[in-house]
Formats: structure tokens, sequence, C-alpha cells
């Protein structure tokens, strides 16, 4: 499985430096690009409108943000390759999740994070809640992908740069405490890492997603989908 399951968070890693961390574990850039391209065409394109305007947070070396079709994309990662990484049509703002002072208010129809928000601390995730929540319209949504620490606790832990635990019951209370409607939890969605034990291949990613019945065998990572709530 190639995903987002390493990516760094809001702020640099102490004693570590932030490109550097990610050039370790994106070893197979092409192969990643691949999975999002089948998780994009499979699975998420049918929360995002072609004519949305689509905001990306830790987007690493933008696989996702590439492949999506939206009218406007923008990355958000404070690792500066991400730059090199972005396609031509991808705005690349290198700032902290929780200060998106660059992105005008009510001017995003869908924000995406994935595997994101353990590398952050709560205060720091409640700020980029609130943020999102300013930036995204009354119309928008906010789509998560995240580690289930429920159902993948004995390695949750592997990657340094992991700080707060999280479970589909506790991101659901941090949602609906910050301005945020749950409209939908697949409790048990994708694998937890690439080191897992399916999906190796962008093929059988593909009858992996087609599959729901598989998730909840292998499923380690949640999918939430939430709206503003209104004001």
């Amino acid at each position: 499985m190639v995903l987002h399951e390493e990516e760094a968070g809001s702020r640099a890693p102490e004693g570590g430096d932030l490109g550097r961390m990610y050039r370790r574990r994106f070893s197979d850039p092409e192969a990643r690009a691949q999975m999002w391209q089948v998780l994009y065409e499979d699975f998420f394109s049918r929360f995002v409108p072609a004519d949305a305007d689509f905001l990306e947070i830790g987007a690493g070396y933008c696989e996702f943000t590439n492949v999506v079709r939206a009218r406007r994309k923008i990355a958000v990662d404070l690792n500066a390759d991400c730059r090199q990484h972005a396609a031509g049509d991808v705005e690349v703002i290198c700032t902290p999740s929780d200060d998106l002072g660059t992105v005008a208010s009510a001017s995003v129809d869908v924000v995406f994070a994935s595997n994101f928000f353990e590398h952050i601390t709560r205060e720091q995730i409640v700020g980029t809640l609130r943020e999102v929540r300013r930036v995204l319209r009354p119309t928008g949504r906010l789509l998560i992908l995240q580690p289930n620490i429920r159902f993948c606790a004995r390695d949750y832990w592997m990657f340094f740069d992991h700080i707060t635990p999280l479970d589909d019951r506790s991101l659901t209370e941090a949602l609906e405490t910050n301005g945020f409607a749950v409209r939908e939890v697949i409790v048990r969605f994708l694998p937890y890492t690439t080191q897992g034990r399916l999906p190796a291949s962008a093929r059988l990613l593909r009858v992996y997603l087609r599959v729901p019945l598989l998730w909840r065998v292998f499923g380690q990572q949640s999918f939430i989908d939430a709206v503003p709530s209104p004001r």
C-alpha cells in the first residue's frame, strides 16, 4: 500500500530535517503516484467536482493533488521540496496547517488531509480545523484519511514524528466541537502502511476498493467526510 502514512506534520520535527525525512520514506514516487491515481479515480473523485476549488493539507510530494481534476488546486506543506513535485496547475503554499492566512475565507470547496493529524499536537489540530472551517465555503467539505489507533496500535509509533494518537471517535469529537458535522465515517477503510499485507500494487488496490468486505479485514485507517456546521 502506498499512502501518506508517513507524512510530516504542521511543524518540522525536532532534531531532524523535514526534506531528509520525506526522501527517506518516499523511496518510490512512481509507485505512489500510481496508487494515488487509483484512489482518486475509484473512490475520492466522487467527492471532488470538476469545478471545485481544492486544497490539500500536508500535501507532501503532491501525488494526490497532482491527479485531482479541479478548477483550482492548492497544496499546503511545510516542506519546500513540495514545490519541485507539484504539477504546473498546483499552487504550493509552505505554511503551518493552522495558519492558512494566505487563503481567503470561504474560498475553497474541498479540503483533503491524509495521514496528517497524528503528526501535530491537539492544540494544532484544533487550530487547523478552525482554519479549514474558515477557508471552506458553507457548501464545502473536509475529507480525512486517518490511521485509526484502535486497529493499528502495534505499529502506530513506528514513525518518529507521530505525536497524537487518534481514532475515528476522537477525531469525530474534534470535528463536531470545532464547527463541523460528520456526514460519513468508514471506520475500517485502507490498510495502515506500505509494509502491510495488502494491497501491494495499483491493480490489487483497485480490486481492494471494489470489495468492501476486505476493508473490514485489512482496514486500519478510517475515512471521514465532514461539512461545515451552520454558524
